[in-house]
């Protein structure tokens, strides 16, 4: 397969096309403009439908309306954008509505800064929407993981009947990276899944009432928001066993683990060679998926050799710590290296921290 040099929010708009979306609702923000701007010229030549919403609001609930007649739909935005869309989501949630979105965070809290950070994981995580729904949420390194990782949303949506989030950053959609696309899905095949969907999904016909229970959020119709909940906790936990995405590098022999995700795992997988060129015996885990969390990458680590795992995020306060923190407990110390504020973590200061720990000089 040919490689190509692409920004990373056009090949992710790009990697969603070929995956069979067909529609796509947003509304400008910095710095995910690319992807609006890349589905407004793509979409309508593979008879697909852009919208630009009025409004986040407004562009969330239109994604919910057409994924709810079995068309793979997606929407995108940055920190801000995607608080805005957080109550369609939930709603997505509540009536298990397969949807794609993409959060290419920014600075915050508020409208914060337009640069690149990590400042969204809780939201991610924890409290996408109200509720106590969760999502599996997938994190690229690079612009060829993003790639990787929209198809496999679609995938994943599809058959838990559930929204997918990608938590990229500003970093990955403004960078430019050589990437292999997949290979377009032919048109047979993007008819055939909106058709497999014709059980639950609002398709025109005689049944639309019936089917109308299957989408409204909680299933009003039905009664049965108990039972739906106690479902969807199923298949959370079915996520633990089946959907744990994780790079594990250099952590078999390991005295010092950095843990990072996303843009700084990428930056602290570089501090890790450098490191161990100097003689520290540095590792890295990675997650892929922070939902489900790679909870069986930290328990296995010999903790009576590990001095102590590095957390690098470009978050101020920490937020991924407190996951690797609840998963340590306490079997080591758990030491931080942050940024904030827009600033891109730096793989000195990431080296800088490790050799403290390790008590030698820089």
């Amino acid at each position: 397969m040919a490689r190509t040099f692409m920004k990373g929010s056009e090949a992710v708009a790009e990697a969603a096309v070929r995956a069979g979306c067909r529609f796509f609702a947003g509304y400008p923000i910095t710095p995910q403009n690319e992807v609006p701007e890349y589905f407004s010229r793509r979409l309508p030549e593979v008879g697909g439908v852009f919208v630009q919403g009025e409004s986040e609001v407004a562009s969330i609930n239109m994604v919910y309306g057409a994924a709810s007649t079995g068309v793979r739909s997606m929407t995108s935005s940055s920190s801000p954008g995607i608080a805005l869309k957080s109550e369609g989501i939930s709603y997505c949630a509540a009536a298990r509505i397969p949807i794609v979105y993409t959060n290419f965070a920014r600075g915050g809290p508020g409208v914060g800064s337009i640069q690149p950070a990590q400042m969204d994981y809780f939201e991610a995580t924890k409290a996408a929407g109200n509720g106590g729904f969760q999502m599996i949420v997938l994190a690229p390194s690079t612009v060829q993981e993003a790639v990787d990782l929209t198809v496999k949303a679609f995938e994943l949506a599809d058959r838990d009947r559930n929204p997918v989030h990608i938590l990229a950053d500003g970093v990955i959609a403004t960078m430019m990276e050589p990437v292999e696309l997949p290979d377009m899905m032919p048109e047979e095949k993007v008819k055939e899944i909106r058709e497999s969907k014709r059980k639950w999904a609002c398709v025109g016909h005689e049944l639309d009432y019936k089917n109308r229970a299957w989408i409204e959020p909680g299933h009003w119709l039905t009664s049965k928001q108990q039972e739906c909940n106690e479902e969807a906790a199923a298949m959370y936990e079915e996520w633990k066993k089946k959907d744990v995405m994780v790079e594990e590098y250099m952590v078999s022999d390991a005295d010092i683990v950095l843990t990072a995700y996303g843009i700084s795992g990428r930056i602290a997988k570089s501090a890790v060679e450098l490191l161990r060129k100097k003689g520290i015996k540095a590792g890295l885990i990675r997650p892929i998926t922070l939902n489900p969390f790679p909870v069986e990458a930290f328990e296995k680590l010999d903790y009576s050799k590990v001095k102590a795992i590095l957390d690098v995020e470009m978050s101020i306060p920490a937020q991924y710590a407190t996951d690797v923190e609840a998963v340590v407990r306490r079997r080591c110390p758990v030491e931080k290296c942050l940024c904030s504020g827009g600033n891109i973590m730096s793989r000195e200061a990431v080296i800088d921290a490790v050799m403290k720990i390790a008590g030698q000089e820089a």
